[in-house]
């Protein structure tokens, strides 16, 4: 019993360690296509692909522990984020100018112990994280960005 709370308390530890070193910068939800490059940089990673769909693009960038997927627009503005990998990226910095109102609610938001889905929805904003240790996934949008014929399943 004793080996697995060490255990636990090691790889608790690791990640947090894990998050501090990526650096842990990413898209702006609501800002201009421009932040993918300062998103790469900052996360010292690779642009994989650019992928055109009906009605947006995805820039996928993936540094050593998170892939973020960054939905823009045909005007070139950042309407949805959808991540995975061993961490969960700083929700500060991808929401940009809806991060206080997240977190806002976030602290209204009753946590539910056993769940692996969490969902906080805003009047402007709306934030989904799920997974497991070693597969963190989520997802952020904002509704009102979304072009005309694209929907919050579009944003994976």
């Amino acid at each position: 019993m004793r080996t697995r709370k060490m255990y636990l308390t090691v790889c608790c530890l690791g990640l947090i360690c894990l998050s501090i070193l990526v650096g842990e910068a990413s898209a702006t939800l609501g800002g201009s296509v421009d932040t993918v490059e300062k998103d790469r940089l900052a996360l010292a990673a690779h642009q994989r692909t650019v992928t055109s769909h009906a009605g947006f693009t995805v820039h996928e960038i993936q540094s050593g522990s998170v892939t973020v997927r960054e939905y823009v627009s045909p005007s070139g503005i950042v309407f949805g984020l959808g991540w995975d990998g061993l961490i969960h990226p700083d929700l500060t910095k991808l929401l940009g100018t809806y991060a206080g109102d997240y977190e806002n609610a976030l602290k209204l938001k009753r946590r539910v112990h056993g769940r692996r889905r969490f969902q906080v929805r805003t009047d402007q904003v709306v934030v989904e994280k799920w997974g497991h240790m070693r597969n963190l996934q989520g997802r952020a949008y904002v509704p009102a960005l979304f072009p005309p014929g694209v929907s919050s399943d579009d944003v994976r």
